[in-house]
């Protein structure tokens, strides 16, 4: 299936609406193709413009929506809009919902021990429909990939979830997708923590004035300084439109 996209700094990212996306991805665990899932957002598109591999990460994915509304606004501006914003949490939510109709099987990998056990937990009260494959915390050195690869691939699941930071949950995953053989395979962020009940989802009213960032930023303000991103993103895309919208009639 050819997805439609607009391109933004050589990162092709995905049209679909969220419902479209379910069934893309639902279609992609039917043929069981592995498919790395990227919930890009404008922290992410700076890291990239940044680090040429990490770029190349994004760029590689079988798909990247739109998760940060500044990539909505972005590629509005550009003048080739997307259908909506597709938000990673809703959209594990909603695949982990789609899941209980085929049993399908999921991995948890990533956060803190207890937080995995207890997201686990919750998922399986949440939808009782899914098989939960296997989970295991983030707290793994490199040398130790070997053998979570092996565990995973093994387990055969449907769906793998990684909590991680951006910087190496996506590297991750593009490193090692060939050999996880998943067909969905989607960095979550801090989700496990929300599931688990460790940190709040933004209100909705944080939500529809997409102002989720700032809600998370109150929670946890450590991560003050990645916020500096996003001003930042709006300016380069200002300053290079005209170069942006040149990518979309390459498209």
């Amino acid at each position: 299936m050819s997805v439609p996209a607009v391109t933004l700094f050589g990162v092709t990212i995905s049209k679909l609406n969220m419902e479209q996306t379910v069934e893309y991805l639902t279609s992609a665990i039917e043929s069981g193709t592995p498919h790395q899932v990227i919930t890009a957002n404008p922290i992410m598109m700076m890291e990239g413009l940044r680090n040429e591999k990490y770029r190349e990460v994004l760029k590689q994915a079988e798909l990247v929506v739109p998760d940060g509304a500044g990539l909505v606004w972005a590629a509005r501006y550009a003048g080739n809009p997307v259908a909506e914003r597709v938000a990673g949490y809703d959209l594990l939510h909603r695949l982990l919902e789609r899941g209980q109709r085929f049993g399908w099987k999921v991995y948890l990998l990533g956060a803190a021990p207890d937080v995995v056990r207890d997201a686990a937990e919750r998922l399986r009260q949440l939808y009782p429909g899914i098989r939960i494959a296997g989970y295991r915390d983030g707290f793994f050195t490199d040398d130790q990939d070997e053998e979570i690869v092996r565990e995973i691939a093994g387990l055969k699941p449907d769906l793998l979830f990684v909590a991680n930071s951006l910087h190496r949950q996506e590297p991750w995953i593009g490193q090692y997708k060939r050999r996880l053989r998943v067909p969905v395979m989607m960095g979550v962020g801090g989700s496990f923590d929300i599931i688990a009940g460790r940190l709040k989802r933004a209100p909705l009213l944080f939500q529809k004035l997409r102002l989720e960032w700032l809600f998370r930023l109150l929670q946890e303000p450590s991560r003050y300084k990645r916020m500096l991103d996003l001003p930042k993103f709006v300016i380069h895309v200002i300053r290079n439109k005209e170069s942006i919208r040149r990518e979309q009639k390459e498209l």
